[in-house]
């Protein structure tokens, strides 16, 4: 029973959406939100079942659908066997989380979607997209091989870029939708070529069997697993927005909300975490690596901090959030402190989606206004949502008994006393906190406080599916931190505790991580006076003029322009050069021969018969006297 509800977990989404995708223009609102809600349903409620029957004595549980495929390749063993490629399942701790929020978040996220795109001419094709990313998601979460992993690692990116523009009548969403692909590509190739070289050195793909048979033939420092490791690295940077392939995240906020809610709480950007943290084994072969992937974690925190300081949509601050607190996940994976990270994916899944819905019911009120600037004043007009959406700051925040809190704090005090982290390492997840406090903070007064600054009315969304999906998000997180005990049990067989160095740290360090927060609300109360100020004393506070140094923040720290600069105006001009396509022109000498040899037989087509037996009979001349130069040379000789 177990084994076929695992088996059906992604069935129940895909199933929904080849019924969707088939038959929807002919289906009403409430038999399409109910086959795609119902459908998630399922798969939320099977996800629970059978995660309760894990167990100490039953910590994995397998199912086996069918054989895929064999690959047969000379690898660097003494006893080479044909790998078989199967469409299996595999649920452990790790899985199980990462299933329960897919499945529960993504659940969730189709209430509310049901009821925010109710409207609109092409909802069940919307909702059918919705399902297949979930579809791929657990795909890719509970594979027990990499090439079923990646193949749900592929079907993810295919449907972030239909659900990015999925409004593709505006250019910008379009632009949006190849931008995520293209830049996602650079990683994910770079996740395919270390795939190549795992089967090459080890002649599988299973995840279970690749850290056994890794250690067998390799030993830390050792190069073969330096460039694996690097290379899937690679692809996580590519799907979890980090350095240097991040440009992707902010832009992806053309879609519709409850996309950039899926994409960011409970699917695409986790998945980077996801591959480093089931491929732990492999990192942990590749001190240097982990060093990477801890620094790239500390750097993207850090730039998307001071990037979100500058938004002025509501959107892209949650979005450049993401960005911080993927750094966070990351950061705490390269430290080594994996059932951390893995925690705070789980509890920034809560507030995350709880914060993008939250938006999302406010845009819709202030008929789809997302500039921050044009808000103010909805802490009175909109106390439902203000509620919610500052209590999903809260937990950003990681104020003290909220979800973030446990989860954020649970990082940061491994980081001094680990030996692959520091110190350093240390203070930078410091001063990210900081820095969220604050963007957070300027979020709040900008859009609940101060003055109104919208010009229409507000039509609050009176939709019980989206009010009931946000309760329950509040609900998730504000007592998410209850789950620590029992996940860090579930995860303490999977992951290797590393060496630390306790001894060495100051008795001052928790209590520094506990009060940053609350010093960056204070800066906050005092720096955005005028922010909540209904006549602020500046006139110009709220007129958006920036001076160049924010301009420069608000697009990303100059990541767009850098790019643009190096790779797509270089790209451009070789394709303007290049505009007949010069290998194009070196094939097309064939048709040019052809053309030509045509040309000369038509010429010789005049229709006069006298023409023609002259020409035959010159031929026969010419023909007789070849034969007769050709026996007086054989005969010479």
């Amino acid at each position: 029973m177990t084994q076929t509800l695992l088996a059906f977990l992604p069935f129940y989404p895909l199933i929904s959406f080849l019924l969707l995708i088939g038959f929807g223009q002919r289906l009403s609102w409430h038999l399409a939100s109910t086959l795609s809600v119902g459908a998630m349903a399922l798969s939320a409620i099977s996800s629970f079942i059978v995660i309760n029957q894990l167990s100490t004595q039953v910590p994995v549980i397998n199912v086996h659908l069918w054989e895929w495929f064999v690959l047969n390749l000379n690898a660097n063993l003494s006893d080479v066997t044909p790998a078989k490629i199967n469409f299996s399942f595999h649920l452990d701790g790790l899985s199980a989380v990462m299933i329960s929020v897919v499945s529960g978040i993504g659940f969730l996220i189709h209430m509310f979607a049901a009821a925010y795109m109710k409207g609109d001419e092409n909802f069940s094709r919307f909702m059918a997209y919705m399902n297949l990313f979930i579809v791929a998601m657990l795909i890719l979460v509970l594979a027990d091989n990499l090439v079923l992993l990646y193949l749900g690692w592929e079907g993810v990116g295919l449907c972030s870029f239909l659900l990015i523009g999925f409004w593709y009548k505006e250019k910008a969403n379009v632009l949006a939708a190849r931008k995520a692909f293209i830049v996602t590509r650079v990683g994910d190739t770079a996740m395919a070529i270390g795939l190549f070289m795992l089967f090459k050195e080890l002649g599988h793909l299973n995840i279970n069997d690749l850290t056994a048979t890794a250690k067998t033939f390799w030993v830390a420092g050792d190069e073969a697993p330096y460039w694996i490791a690097l290379l899937l690295l690679g692809g996580a940077v590519g799907k979890s927005a980090q350095l240097p392939l991040q440009t992707w995240l902010p832009d992806a906020m053309a879609g519709p909300t409850p996309v950039s809610a899926l994409i960011h709480a409970a699917t695409m950007v986790t998945a980077g975490v996801y591959l480093i943290a089931r491929m732990n084994g492999i990192f942990l072969l590749a001190p240097e690596v982990m060093s990477y992937v801890a620094w790239l974690g500390a750097a993207t925190l850090l730039l998307a901090g001071i990037a979100a300081l500058a938004q002025n949509d509501i959107k892209r601050v949650l979005a450049y959030s993401t960005m911080s607190q993927i750094g966070y996940m990351m950061l705490s994976l390269g430290a080594g402190a994996f059932s951390a990270g893995v925690f705070h994916l789980m509890t920034h899944a809560f507030f995350k989606a709880l914060l993008f819905l939250t938006a999302g019911a406010i845009i819709l009120a202030l008929h789809h206004q997302q500039n921050l600037f044009k808000m103010g004043g909805l802490l009175k007009r909109l106390p439902f949502e203000a509620t919610l959406f500052s209590i999903g700051l809260v937990c950003l925040m990681a104020l003290p008994g909220s979800s973030g809190f446990f989860s954020k704090e649970a990082i940061i005090a491994e980081l001094w006393s680990s030996t692959t982290a520091g110190p350093l390492l240390w203070y930078c997840a410091i001063f990210g906190a900081l820095l969220t406090s604050i963007y957070s903070c300027r979020l709040f007064f900008l859009a609940f406080m101060g003055r109104r600054r919208f010009e229409h009315e507000l039509q609050p969304s009176t939709s019980q599916l989206l009010r009931i999906s946000l309760l329950v998000l509040a609900l998730l997180s504000v007592i998410g931190g209850v789950f620590a005990n029992t996940l860090t049990l579930s995860l303490s067989a999977l992951f290797p505790v590393l060496p630390s160095d306790p001894i060495n740290e100051p008795q001052w360090l928790h209590s520094v991580a506990i009060v940053t927060p609350f010093i960056g609300i204070i800066f906050s109360w005092l720096y955005f006076a005028d922010y909540r100020a209904v006549e602020p004393a500046n006139a110009n506070t709220f007129q958006d003029k920036p001076s160049v140094f924010v301009t420069f923040c608000r697009q990303g720290l100059g990541f767009d322009a850098l790019y643009d600069l190096l790779l797509v105006k270089p790209y451009s001009m070789l394709a303007r050069l290049n505009r007949r396509d010069i290998f194009d022109q070196l094939i097309m000498l064939n048709a040019w021969y052809v053309s030509i040899c045509h040309d000369v037989l038509k010429s010789s087509q005049t229709g006069k018969l006298r023409w023609y037996a002259a020409a035959i009979g010159l031929m026969t001349v010419l023909l007789l006297l070849s034969l007769t130069i050709e026996s007086f040379s054989r005969g010479a000789s």
